[in-house]
């Protein structure tokens, strides 16, 4: 009984922490494509400011295209209620605490 609490407390605290990461991913993403592209733009500069061209968006596109497959990962694959994988990691985290006795 103490040891599916033990269990389901890790698993929570995998999940946690898999969503706190993708949280620090999302905010290095806003800030890092924010000041790229106030650079790209000109905005520092005394040169024309300008915001239309393609070229500025270049990094948050594919950048956002793998914090899409982050955020797919996160908030669907790890929601995905397997039951196969964790009666597998049951067995195995018995065995080895069997084997370990």
């Amino acid at each position: 009984m103490e040891t599916k609490k033990s269990l389901a407390y890790l698993r929570a605290k995998k999940k946690v922490e898999t969503l706190k990461g993708f949280y620090g991913h999302l905010a290095v993403y806003i800030i890092v494509n924010i000041a790229i592209i106030l650079v790209s733009a000109n905005v520092f500069n005394a040169k024309e400011i300008n915001f239309a061209h393609w070229s500025n968006y270049v990094t948050a596109i594919f950048w956002g295209i793998g914090l899409v497959s982050h955020a797919l990962y996160v908030f669907f694959v790890m929601n995905v209620n397997n039951n196969f994988l964790k009666r597998w990691e049951e067995k195995k985290i018995k065995q080895f605490l069997e084997e370990d006795l």
